[in-house]
């Protein structure tokens, strides 16, 4: 089997995405996952200008888009079983449009409580539930639940809370992550530093709590990995790097797998620049783990994840000229996109031909931009320890 460093290093952009009126930032991408779309495949794109963009994946031609006005978006998920797309909203709602319709207007909105203000959100592997995390308001920075499935008794579009989830965090809920293949479990990190894991079969708040870890910074990306999906992962805005073993909660062996308080200091990245994180990316049929990072140029890098530290393996260039944000891995062609602050989708392919392409110029995007997107800070990020 070739290794996963070589079909990297092989990548060579197919396609990049066509021009729109108004250039945007691409904040985070997620490609359609039903059978259907294997034929059709969809691609939506969370923009800098309050929209989600659906693109055809071949093509990369933009199909249509979705407004959350007057709120901002944060994230975009599309659903297990159909060609869904959900994000969720300051203006205190998880919204969902179906991706092949032309219509702006959500099929379904899922409500919060009054002050709710949603700034993260995951839908379950079985697209049962989805979980949203809330900013912090007063006191209270919650997770809240809603059944989404589609009931056809009921045909109403508006759906209400099935409960919250209120003690186990102190501040901003920034991220939220069901594992991939049980629809029970779920992790949460906050700008509190803290990282929870949830079995939300558990009657009440407090059995559900399956172990909390402390990245000691806020948390920017969370996720799973290992075997069976029983290992997580963080980032933090401050560029650090957690990795832990649910595993070993039941035993005498530590959970922390590797901690690192800023990936930029220790991560040695051959004839290049290592500026911030972007994701992870576990390889199921290896086994393995790595981390995606990148250089403010456009350069995107890949690191493989050890007990011993991150390893560089190889970088992309050529492609982006401004901050890489947020990228798609497709385990079964080895094909990679990629989305980024110079406004352009480019999607890669091992060994294609390389096409000649003239790379876009960054971008300035009006200032109202930087009041939502993730700043990636030279300076460390003030630590908040559990108390």
């Amino acid at each position: 089997m070739e290794k996963i460093e070589e079909q990297f290093a092989n990548l060579n952009i197919v396609k990049r995405s066509s021009g729109t009126q108004e250039p945007t930032y691409l904040l985070g991408i997620d490609t359609s996952k039903t059978v259907q779309a294997e034929k059709e495949s969809l691609v939506a794109a969370l923009c800098s200008n309050e929209s989600i963009r659906i693109y055809d994946k071949e093509r990369l031609n933009v199909l249509r888009e979705f407004s959350g006005y007057p709120g901002l978006l944060h994230g975009v998920k599309f659903a297990h079983s159909r060609d869904c797309v959900y994000s969720s909203c300051t203006d205190g709602t998880v919204k969902c449009w179906d991706a092949r319709l032309a219509s702006d207007k959500p099929v379904q909105l899922f409500k919060g409580y009054p002050s709710n203000i949603f700034i993260s959100f995951d839908v379950s592997c079985n697209d049962h539930v989805i979980c949203a995390g809330t900013e912090k308001v007063e006191d209270d920075a919650l997770l809240v639940f809603w059944d989404a499935r589609i009931n056809s008794q009921d045909l109403s579009t508006t759906k209400d809370p099935l409960g919250t989830y209120s003690e186990t965090h102190s501040d901003d809920v920034t991220q939220v992550c069901f594992h991939p293949s049980n629809p029970n479990m779920v992790v949460s990190g906050s700008t509190d530093g803290l990282v929870n894991v949830f079995d939300i079969s558990a009657d009440n708040e407090e059995d559900a709590l399956v172990t909390t870890c402390n990245s000691v910074s806020s948390v920017s990306c969370i996720g799973w990995s290992g075997k069976d999906y029983k290992q997580i992962y963080c980032m933090t805005h401050d560029e650090g790097f957690c990795w832990w073993d649910l595993n070993h909660l039941d035993t005498d062996e530590p959970i922390t797998r590797l901690n690192i308080q800023d990936v930029r200091e220790v991560v040695n990245v051959k004839g290049g620049i290592l500026d911030y994180l972007i994701g992870g990316l576990y390889h199921e049929k290896m086994d393995k783990l790595f981390v995606v990072g990148g250089a403010n140029t456009g350069m995107i890098h890949l690191m493989s994840c050890t007990t011993s530290g991150l390893i560089h393996v190889t970088s992309l260039q050529g492609g982006h000229a401004a901050t890489v944000r947020s990228f798609c891995w497709n385990m079964q062609d080895n094909s990679l996109l990629t989305g980024g602050e110079d406004a352009q989708l480019l999607f890669w392919k091992p060994g294609a031909i390389e096409k000649t392409f003239t790379k876009k110029d960054s971008m300035k995007i009006a200032s109202s931009v930087y009041q939502r997107v993730r700043v990636h800070s030279s300076d460390s990020y003030k630590r908040r320890k559990k108390q």
